[in-house]
């Protein structure tokens, strides 16, 4: 039997837990082949002292370097068994100035960097791949270019894998916004108790972008409730960006309730499948 390989495209250290990391523990539980490519090194996340990309201490490479020992321990938790850092500058979010570096990963020519990744593709050869959608998930730069470079690697390539996009059924999203929201309250609630009092942050002017996707167009729902407590070390292990997340704020009971269950959307169907419950399913 031709040996089974996953290939997920993600943008920065941390994105794999947060989005695929159920699918990687499964897959490799399965004995499946796991393959992670990591575009850029992470140098506009926080600091370890929480500084952010415009503060004045804030040094990227040494942030890409704790990035680095992070995805390092995150990898082996989910039983990655090879990872790939493509190595781009983190090109910060949309407007910011870093995304005039001509080493950063929005700044490469797609063309380019489509070519580096069709050749680790012709070498794995991962049936199934996955990545961002159009407008990467929630309108990061490095997210929308790793959309645009997979897809340009795909029409190198002399074979036709099945691609997927994450994604969060509208219906499910709604519950996690809820969740947030909650949360916040809580967090001032708590803040005011100490005297602290956050600034009203003004309205922006930017539309906001959907991040559900929707119901109907879900094409995978995979199980991953065996695999929650992997994927919610993956999420610690990338401490310096993830220790306040959404994510984190929740025990492991919640975790696994909120978190059992990743969703894809599929764009290229050569095995003509219908909704699946298996990534792998026409495979197998």
């Amino acid at each position: 039997m031709e040996q089974l390989t996953f290939l997920a495209v993600h943008a920065h250290p941390d994105d794999e837990a947060s989005s695929t990391g159920g699918l990687y523990r499964v897959l490799a539980d399965q004995g499946v082949r796991t393959v992670l490519v990591t575009c850029t090194n992470g140098e506009c996340g926080d600091a370890l002292d929480g500084a952010k990309p415009n503060s004045d201490h804030h040094d990227g490479d040494e942030v890409a370097k704790v990035r680095a020992k992070e995805l390092d321990h995150a990898v082996e938790i989910l039983g990655i068994d090879r990872l790939i850092r493509l190595g781009y500058r983190d090109s910060g979010m949309m407007g910011w100035p870093q995304n005039e570096d001509p080493d950063c990963f929005w700044a490469t020519p797609v063309d380019v960097a489509a070519a580096r990744l069709a050749s680790i593709l012709e070498e794995e050869r991962p049936q199934v791949i996955v990545t961002y959608n159009e407008i990467g998930f929630y309108g990061h730069p490095d997210h929308i270019q790793a959309n645009r470079v997979t897809l340009a690697a795909l029409e190198m390539l002399e074979y036709e894998p099945t691609l997927y996009y994450n994604a969060i059924p509208n219906s499910v999203m709604g519950q996690w916004r809820e969740r947030f929201e909650q949360q916040e309250r809580e967090q001032k609630a708590a803040n005011a108790a100490k005297g602290i009092v956050e600034p009203e942050q003004a309205a922006s002017d930017e539309p906001e972008i959907d991040l559900g996707t929707p119901d109907e167009l879900i094409s995978a729902i995979i199980d991953v409730s065996s695999a929650t407590d992997a994927k919610y070390d993956a999420l610690a292990a990338h401490a310096s960006q993830m220790a306040e997340s959404f994510f984190l704020k929740m025990d492991r009971a919640q975790f696994k309730e909120v978190m059992g269950t990743e969703w894809f959307r599929r764009v290229t169907n050569p095995n003509d499948v219908g909704v699946v419950t298996d990534i792998f399913a026409g495979y197998r």
